[in-house]
């Protein structure tokens, strides 16, 4: 009987240790402080990294950051609730079912509004493209002198929003094709002639060291609008105004279940410092900034 009520005690002294330990590691993380990994959909990586930097300078907070295809954040979300995601759309109804049901409910905090950009070697005369022959383009038909696209990734965002618009459940197998990344999208189109990449906005506006030579051989294309029959660039202003037809609003999606990093992040990137790194990146902030404009009572002659 003793030696039952001894083993009780050392298992409740456990447990009590255990838990005390789960406190301590909860109370490292705060919404301004600890380690968190933030899952990146790819096509977003710049204006995330550029976030990252000035938050992690301003808190004692490390942000770890994984990019990857968006079929593959939903699954590791489903997977993991402490996770926290940047995203380039909504969970649809059924995810989020699915989530609930997990009991992860995530938190979307929408923060910006970019773009899908449509690339060509410059060799090419071509500058326009219409909706029409991108859904041709999708169907695994030729184009004029437009030979196929190119996608980073089968499961990336840009893939499955212009299966979307194509009314296609998979990508198709003739004159579609996909590498891995954005970068080796740039590369390939600079290097030949005829094809179209599919590329996040964010890759041309704010282009890493490694891909500036290769922007130098490629042109953007304007988009044709479908409303007002115009050809529009995916410029500030262009997205801004929702003229140009593959512009998208981006969010943080946190599924952290707790006041942490996730939190923390979120509200950063929506506020006044994310929003004006959303703007000068040259995507759209979901509010912008506030300009302090200063008046003087005085004017004083500063010349000598």
């Amino acid at each position: 009987m003793k030696k039952i009520q001894l083993l009780s005690i050392i298992f409740l002294a456990a447990f009590a240790v255990v838990n005390c330990k789960k406190s301590d590691e909860n109370q490292e993380e705060t919404i301004l402080k600890g380690e968190a990994t933030v899952l990146v959909d790819q096509t977003l990586k710049p204006i995330v990294e550029d976030q990252v930097l000035i938050f992690e300078d301003r808190y004692p907070a490390k942000i770890n950051i994984v990019a990857q295809p968006e079929a593959e954040i939903i699954q590791s979300l489903a997977n993991d609730h402490k996770k926290i995601a940047v995203l380039s759309r909504k969970l649809s109804a059924e995810e989020i079912k699915y989530f609930n049901n997990q009991k992860i409910f995530p938190k979307l905090t929408p923060f910006a509004k970019d773009g899908i950009a449509l690339i060509k070697q410059k060799s090419t005369n071509d500058t326009l493209i219409s909706m029409q022959q991108i859904i041709e383009l999708m169907q695994g038909k030729t184009v004029g002198n437009f030979k196929g696209l190119v996608f980073d990734n089968p499961n990336s965002s840009t893939a499955r929003q212009l299966c979307a618009l194509a009314g296609l459940k998979k990508m198709p197998e003739k004159n579609v094709f996909s590498f891995n990344t954005n970068e080796e999208v740039i590369k390939y189109v600079a290097n030949n002639s005829g094809m179209i990449g599919v590329v996040g906005i964010n890759f041309i506006f704010e282009p890493s060291n490694e891909i500036q030579d290769n922007l130098k051989k490629i042109s953007v294309l304007s988009v044709k609008n479908n409303q007002d029959q115009q050809f529009y660039f995916p410029s500030q202003d262009n997205i801004a105004s929702a003229k140009y037809p593959l512009a998208r609003d981006l969010f943080v999606a946190n599924c952290q279940g707790y006041t942490g990093l996730g939190m923390g992040f979120a509200s950063f990137v929506a506020g006044e410092v994310g929003q004006r790194i959303v703007l000068k990146s040259g995507l759209v902030p979901e509010h912008f900034p506030s300009r302090k404009i200063l008046i003087r009572n005085t004017i004083t002659n500063e010349k000598k």
